[in-house]
């Protein structure tokens, strides 16, 4: 099964390449509309100025990470047995996990979806236009959160989520992948006039179709 998982990581490399390249478009088209997503991008800019110049958020990073861990188990009907967070680390003992449950906490972004969460409730009951940029804000200061953190957790420590949901290679090809759909959602979500899901798909399916034929047409005549 790890081996299989591992032929597929290598198989989704060009998407993953591929999709990249499209949601970067996205967010290259956003920047376009700067005055529409100013308060996007100041948040994610004012992020990386707080966490590389004075706190790096460790413990509320360690929160989310595994309170997502635990919501995932619960949606799989896995139960929760033990919840531990400290400043650096912590961990949830339960008593079955998956791929989707170990990886979780690297592609979905708890604090924007908070957030998001808020801004629809409050839209219920008060006019939330006129705090769009603040709402915006936070969504870029948190999804940078995200980003970032993510990005440092598995770069500073030896994950043993990666491990258990099918190796190292798999694991992160994965979450690269889920990040750039979810980043894609995001600003799909945040800027529907200046952001086509179809034709990025489209475009990915494509170019896909078209390396996979290259790649057999080269095999067969080697």
């Amino acid at each position: 099964m790890r081996f299989c998982k591992f032929v597929l990581s290598l198989l989704l490399l060009p998407p993953v390449c591929l999709v990249g390249w499209e949601t970067g478009r996205m967010v290259w088209g956003v920047l376009g509309h700067f005055q529409t997503a100013a308060g996007f991008f100041l948040g994610a800019v004012v992020y990386a100025a707080i966490h590389y110049g004075c706190y790096n958020f460790s413990r509320p990073y360690v929160l989310v990470h595994e309170m997502t861990h635990a919501l995932a188990a619960l949606l799989c009907g896995s139960r929760v047995k033990d919840f531990s967070v400290k400043k650096e680390s912590g961990y949830v003992k339960l008593d079955k996990a998956n791929m989707f449950i170990m990886l979780a906490p690297y592609f979905i972004p708890g604090y924007v979806i908070a957030v998001v969460f808020v801004y629809i409730i409050l839209g219920l009951f008060f006019e939330v236009t006129p705090w769009r940029q603040l709402f915006l804000f936070l969504i870029g200061f948190f999804s940078a959160f995200h980003w970032i953190q993510t990005v440092k957790t598995l770069r500073e420590a030896d994950q043993p989520d990666l491990k258990l949901a099918g190796g190292k290679i798999f694991s992160l090809v994965t979450i690269s992948l889920a990040n750039l759909v979810v980043l894609a959602l995001v600003l799909k979500g945040l800027f529907p006039q200046e952001v086509s899901l179809s034709n990025a798909a489209e475009n990915v399916a494509r170019n896909t179709w078209r390396l996979g034929c290259f790649l057999v047409h080269y095999i067969k005549g080697n």
